[in-house]
């Protein structure tokens, strides 16, 4: 395709012609020459909003694209609505890479049961490969916002699922080959599947029945990164007990393999929650099919403290993902 904005009879086929979702509180969405969206909102409920690229792979990027901006709305408790998109392509894409990514695009909201309300679509000389941006839009009871820096003295940190799939599955898809080098099939296709676990909407809506005090998915920067931000927008320390962090073996091994840190390795798919109750919380995810740990808990002061049986250790700012080493 032409350097340009996407032609409208492409736009038509391969991107209007893959939306089919639809919400009653979209009351305008995507068209031809439309540049907005409306919605309209119950008088007790508020809008909640989030926006975030995809920059790291353009492996599966339209399914990533979504997953990622849903969990940002699932973990302030809001239930997701609509999407904005504005994809960028490069100069001499095939119309056949906007369709695709569009297919995954709205399989992704159809499982979430989310419109794609509009955006803006491009092949442009200023990207290399693909890139996506999604402003997603939900909504929330008033008074039932959850917030990343909610976390008090006292409260029990909880990880759901296991750290580290995102980034397991994206390295292993764009590494298959140098993993098959040392590691079986069967995990290295294991490793690619864990794209499987990406949303956390499930145990989003449990927590907030269970009386969270704050949550925060698991993205850039790994666990460690997302640790830190609690704490910074909480204001309190952490005694983290780094054994207790649910990590799945196969990510050890693509981890292992490439010499990158696990702990530091973007993570979609895990979330990270404090709580008053914290072992209460975890037998409801439970009950739900959702894994989950306690590794710790929020303490006064600013100490961010990392505990490996003897070992102790500070916890640090977030650093450059572990990702960008490796793709």
């Amino acid at each position: 395709m032409k350097v340009g904005k996407i032609p409208e009879s492409v736009l038509k086929r391969s991107v209007f012609k893959q939306i089919h979702t639809k919400r009653s509180e979209v009351l305008l969405g995507a068209g031809v020459g439309e540049d907005c969206a409306a919605l309209k909102l119950e008088a007790d409920e508020m809008f909640v909003m989030s926006t975030d690229p995809i920059t790291g792979t353009a492996t599966d990027i339209g399914n990533l694209a979504i997953h990622i901006t849903m969990n940002d709305l699932a973990s302030a408790g809001a239930e997701p609505i609509g999407v904005m998109l504005t994809i960028l392509l490069p100069e001499n894409s095939e119309e056949a890479v906007l369709r695709e990514t569009m297919a995954q695009i709205e399989t992704a909201c159809a499982e979430a049961n989310v419109q794609i309300m509009g955006g803006h679509t491009e092949v442009t000389r200023a990207v290399n490969q693909p890139l996506i941006n999604v402003c997603g839009v939900g909504k929330a009871k008033a008074g039932q916002l959850v917030t990343t820096g909610g976390a008090k003295t006292g409260d029990d940190i909880i990880v759901t699922k296991w750290i580290g799939l995102e980034g397991t599955s994206i390295i292993a898809k764009e590494k298959e080959k140098e993993l098959l080098t040392r590691y079986p099939g069967h995990l290295v296709e294991a490793a690619k599947n864990f794209d499987k676990y990406l949303s956390v909407l499930p145990e989003a809506a449990t927590a907030v029945k269970s009386g969270v005090s704050a949550m925060h998915d698991v993205t850039e920067g790994g666990i460690f990164g997302a640790l830190w931000e609690m704490a910074e927008a909480s204001g309190v320390g952490l005694e983290i007990d780094l054994k207790k962090i649910p990590v799945k073996q196969e990510t050890i091994e693509v981890c292992e393999f490439f010499g990158i840190n696990p702990y530091e390795l973007i993570s979609s798919g895990s979330m990270l929650m404090a709580s008053s109750d914290g072992n209460m919380l975890v037998r409801e995810l439970e009950k739900q099919g959702i894994h989950a740990a306690v590794v710790g808990k929020a303490v006064a002061g600013n100490d961010r403290v990392l505990i490996n049986e003897d070992e102790r250790r500070f916890l640090e700012p977030p650093k450059t993902d572990e990702l960008y080493k490796v793709v």
